[in-house]
């Protein structure tokens, strides 16, 4: 055999091949940046107007009268297609701009091509207008920090996932100094309009910009971002403007992909109990989409666990003549029942595996928790007032913290006045283990909230759980169904009479396809005890080894997979839809800003419906927002749209929870969503959700 020339690794990397095949480019993506998403309708036409919408109401909150009064009156905008404008029209139309865009928040996907929309529809009605990408986020605007896109930057990133052309921050221009550096960046960049894609926050802070920069004449457009799903607008008449924020698609998809692999392995290893953590913070958007994708067999939707009511209790009281506050809203205890019941008759079925999905806010929406959360929300924010200290450096360490809890119980006893935390709330506290009473004094997020994707909220749930799943075990009640042919197969190996054995065995031998070991039988012992008491077997004589062998596998072993869904789901490539979505709301910004709009935020309205019925609009933000408690203050805000209990998607995944927990016989009722496919025909055209809510409509 001929002796192999040996070569450099520097020599290896040049080779053409070596290259390609080592390469960042794919076929793949080649493709993806090709791809030229379709526009609505209205984009079709040489130019597009604004008609205000007064058809929309809104219930104005008195605070964003008083604090935004320059847009407060913003009527809902639709866009409109123009064939032959007048000539001061076409004339504002292709005026040349400087547009700044930034990202804040989290990554979603798709946000490149609201860039690449404004972008494009920018440069069409203006080849010298300047579109600026601010670094970093809101850092960039008050700082300065931009790049101009060009064509080659915009071009290496249209329908690519993240936000990694400009970056993100989640700053928030909320003080004097602030907004005056923003407005001086503003002034050297000599911009028109400055456009935030963001979450609620994001687009609360694109409010006061709008308001700031109103005098100015700079206009401040802002575009729905999130995962989670939670930025959802109706009117006052419940009229949906915007059923969906972009990003919410892809990574529900992405998680749901994951998770179908993990049932598929689950039901293939029939070892596992896979728990499920998925994003979605103050809504369980995600885990809806994601259990009407996967078909798991038991997700938890937090908005339907706080409407849980308690009839046992109800009906207690009453009978005292009393209210039992305890019995609305589930709590802790009771959650991790539910779930056992599952498990067990999953087990008696002979499935002692299986796939869980939890929502990351899931605790926020459990009674004892919330109000933990909202009383130790407020002690922090009070000691960092009263003291100018922050609580966290004050008390390092979980004992540090406790002690002043106790403190504040040993106040509350001198003092009856003071409710905030008193001796039950610290004798309750204190039974909570170690590490989720660390979790639940860690140091809240930048905008004030408890930070739950840092909680191990299945290590909580789930360690009730397993305590909970031991005790039924040790009571007899937790066991394995055995098929009854395997029985009868196993005992006649052995020379054994199945139907004997049967009857001192199982409390449901009979015509069933999976039997159950009585609930005496726990241990090799109290097994043996039932055969000689049944005469089975004689005092001295063992127990047959298939009799053995039939117990050891009725006796379940729970053992637990965890894993968490967030990060990898928002950095994901988008999906046709999301990319489809976020291309016209890009070509919706420009509109706006083209048209004079400012304190909107781009929409899509009939988004859940055909592409065809999809229309472009401009939501007033000022009118949506509304009071809530921010760092132990009150602050206007964007409302955060949770999981509607009537709705057509949630009554749907309410009425399957019997067919996809599946325990009975038979194969599982798993759904392959299978990957984000960017080629082919075979992609879904939108979330689910969507689909089900629109019939809803109908």
């Amino acid at each position: 055999m001929p002796e192999k020339k040996s070569i450099s690794i520097a020599e290896l990397l040049k080779n053409p091949q070596v290259k390609k095949a080592t390469g960042n480019i794919n076929p793949e993506l080649i493709e993806r940046r090709e791809y030229i998403p379709p526009m609505c309708d209205v984009f079709s036409k040489p130019y597009t107007a604004l008609q205000d919408n007064t058809d929309f109401k809104f219930n104005v909150d008195r605070e964003a009268a008083k604090q935004l009064p320059d847009i407060i009156d913003n009527k809902v905008q639709t866009v409109i297609g123009v064939d032959f404008p007048e000539k001061s029209f076409k004339k504002i139309y292709h005026k040349k701009r400087n547009i700044g865009i930034l990202f804040s928040g989290g990554p979603a996907p798709g946000g490149h091509n609201v860039i690449a929309g404004l972008y494009d529809a920018a440069k069409k009605a203006n080849p010298e207008s300047r579109i600026y990408g601010f670094l970093l986020g809101p850092d960039g605007l008050i700082e300065n920090e931009a790049t101009e896109l060009t064509d080659g930057l915009m071009d290496a990133y249209r329908n690519m996932g993240g936000f990694s052309m400009i970056k993100t921050g989640r700053t928030k221009i909320d003080t004097k100094e602030k907004m005056s550096l923003s407005k001086e960046t503003c002034k050297k960049l000599e911009l028109d309009a400055i456009v935030i894609v963001g979450g609620d926050d994001s687009n609360t802070n694109a409010a006061f910009l709008a308001q700031e920069m109103f005098e100015a004449g700079i206009q401040v457009i802002g575009v729905p971002k999130t995962i989670d799903g939670d930025i959802q607008v109706s009117d006052a008449n419940d009229n949906v403007l915007c059923a969906m924020s972009f990003g919410f698609h892809t990574a529900a998809r992405a998680f749901a992909n994951s998770i179908s692999n993990l049932c598929i392995d689950s039901s293939s290893d029939v070892k596992y109990w896979h728990i499920c953590k998925v994003m979605g913070r103050v809504a369980s958007h995600p885990a809806l989409e994601v259990a009407l994708q996967t078909h798991a067999n038991i997700t938890l939707i937090g908005e339907d666990l706080a409407d849980y009511t308690d009839r046992n209790r109800i009906e207690k009281a009453k009978i005292k003549k009393a209210i039992d506050y305890n019995a609305y809203g589930i709590t802790l205890r009771h959650l991790s029942r539910v779930i056992c019941n599952g498990i067990l008759r999953r087990a008696a079925a002979g499935k002692n595996y299986g796939v869980i999905v939890i929502p990351e806010g899931v605790l926020e929406f459990i009674n004892e928790i919330q109000v933990f959360i909202i009383k130790l929300n407020t002690i922090i924010a009070e000691y960092n007032e009263m003291h100018d200290m922050d609580f966290h450096s004050d008390f390092p360490l979980l004992d540090n913290k406790l002690e002043y809890l106790r403190r504040l119980a040993r106040f509350s006893r001198e003092d009856g006045s003071f409710s905030i935390w008193n001796t039950r709330d610290d004798d309750l506290f204190n039974d909570i283990p170690g590490f989720f009473q660390e979790g639940l004094l860690m140091e809240r997020d930048s905008h004030g909230n408890f930070p739950f994707s840092q909680v191990e909220t299945d290590k909580v749930i789930m360690g009730l759980v397993t305590d909970y799943l031991n005790i039924l075990k040790e009571k007899g009640t937790y066991k394995i169904g055995i098929e009854r042919s395997y029985y009868r197969k196993v005992l006649e190996k052995e020379g054994m009479n199945p139907d004997y054995f049967g009857h001192v065995l199982f409390k449901n031998y009979g015509d069933v396809k999976f039997l159950l070991i009585k609930e005496s039988i726990i241990s090799m012992k109290t097994l043996k005890q039932t055969l000689v008491k049944k005469g089975a077997i004689g005092q001295d004589e063992k127990i047959p080894d298939s009799v053995k062998k039939i117990y050891r596998k009725s006796v379940p072993n729970f053992k637990t997979q965890t894993h968490f869904y967030g990060y990898d789901g928002r950095g994901n490539d988008p999906t046709r839809f999301d990319c489809i979505y976020t291309y016209n709301l890009g070509l919706t910004v420009f509109s706006l800003i083209a048209n004079g709009s400012t304190g909107r935020m781009a929409a899509i309205k009939n988004l859940e419906m055909d592409f065809s019925k999809w229309e472009p609009i401009g939501i007033p933000i000022a009118p949506l927002m509304h009071l809530e408690e921010r760092k132990g203050k009150l602050s206007l805000v964007l409302e955060k749209s949770v999981v509607d209990i009537n709705s057509t998607a949630f009554k749907a995944v309410k009425g399957l929870r019997e067919k996809w927990l599946a325990a009975t016989p038979g194969e599982d009722n798993f759904r392959r969503p299978g990957p984000i496919r960017f080629t082919g025909k075979s992609e879904e055209d939108r979330p689910i959700t969507l689909v089900l809510n629109a019939i809803g409509d109908i």
